[in-house]
């Protein structure tokens, strides 16, 4: 079985943790170890039906063949030697990226936990929307757009406060190597000016919340880990404020799982965390799903078994 993440990811630790505790043969590598420190063989023969081969860090060796799961999760990208120079140095990483994720994916028959084409596609969170509602999930009202009149005409139509969140991740570099998160922020109508013009931006009615919900799906098992949030920073946009966030578990309504399940399928994907608002009235409001989200700390403040499921899963011991 193939571990493929960063060599600081808990979550992985975790995965690890439990296949060793099932005996199960494991090799973790993350793929910036590629291809300086890890050495790839691929090989295809005309009359075979899938790839043979093998996968070698220096101090363990695994045959591409033999390979039954996948654990992929985020691993970093391939690092070329310094002594390329650019425009080969990008080239050359871009290769390298392509060979090793590709021909992973070609491996006959393996597990994935998840296939990193399929989460690509399932990262996108205005299509998210439009899954989530086939699927039978409520979502909010939402606009993108970067028409001030439009986006008045939004305003006046939800009649109630506003957020804005990206369309695309939440960091934002500012050089030297830091980055900051670019969080959901609550938005007036009264400032919308010309400015929005300036690029594409999501609003969406800000929901009333009872608490939120970070969901993790594996496969068929869904785990309901319950924030509360006891500051307004948190309350928007619970990453920004962790020292006011009391969690606990919550059962999954399930209409909910359902819902989830089926949005797994969508994507050709096993695995989501889930971001849901439950408003006063008990009504369950899908935000959106990061399907390489983190989860660790989920487990840990709620001793959910999420680590345990995805070994079972990647054993093929679950759907």
């Amino acid at each position: 079985m193939l571990v493929v993440a960063e060599q600081l990811d808990a979550a992985a630790d975790m995965v690890v943790d439990q296949l060793n505790r099932r005996n199960v043969p494991v090799m973790r590598f993350d793929v910036a170890e590629f291809p300086q420190r890890l050495t790839l063989t691929g090989n295809h023969l005309p009359q075979e039906s899938g790839w043979t081969g093998t996968i070698d860090d220096g101090r363990r060796t695994v045959r591409l063949e033999e390979v039954r799961a996948v654990y992929w999760r985020r691993p970093a990208r391939p690092q070329i030697a310094a002594s390329v120079p650019e425009p080969y140095a990008t080239w050359a990483q871009n290769q390298a990226d392509a060979a090793i994720l590709n021909l992973l994916s070609a491996l006959s028959g393996a597990r994935w936990l998840n296939d990193p084409h399929a989460d690509r596609v399932a990262a996108h969170k205005p299509q998210q929307l439009v899954a989530a509602t086939r699927c039978g999930l409520m979502v909010p009202r939402s606009i993108i757009t970067n028409d001030l009149e439009a986006a008045r005409a939004f305003a006046k139509e939800v009649d109630g406060p506003l957020i804005c969140k990206p369309v695309l991740g939440g960091r934002l570099d500012v050089g030297e190597d830091r980055s900051l998160m670019v969080a959901t922020h609550r938005v007036n109508s009264e400032d919308f000016d010309d400015t929005i013009r300036l690029t594409a931006h999501y609003v969406q009615e800000d929901i009333t919340k009872a608490y939120e919900v970070r969901l993790i799906a594996v496969g068929g098992d869904v785990f309901g880990g319950k924030l509360i949030t006891t500051s307004k920073a948190a309350g928007i946009d619970w990453r920004t404020d962790y020292n006011h966030i009391e969690y606990d578990t919550v059962a999954v309504p399930a209409d909910v799982a359902t819902g989830v399940r089926r949005f797994l399928a969508y994507y050709g994907i096993a695995f989501g965390a889930f971001d849901f608002a439950v408003t006063p009235a008990g009504q369950w409001v899908f935000f959106e799903n990061n399907p390489c989200g983190t989860w660790g700390w989920v487990e840990n403040r709620t001793g959910l078994p999420i680590a345990a499921a995805h070994a079972a899963y990647l054993m093929g011991a679950t759907e």
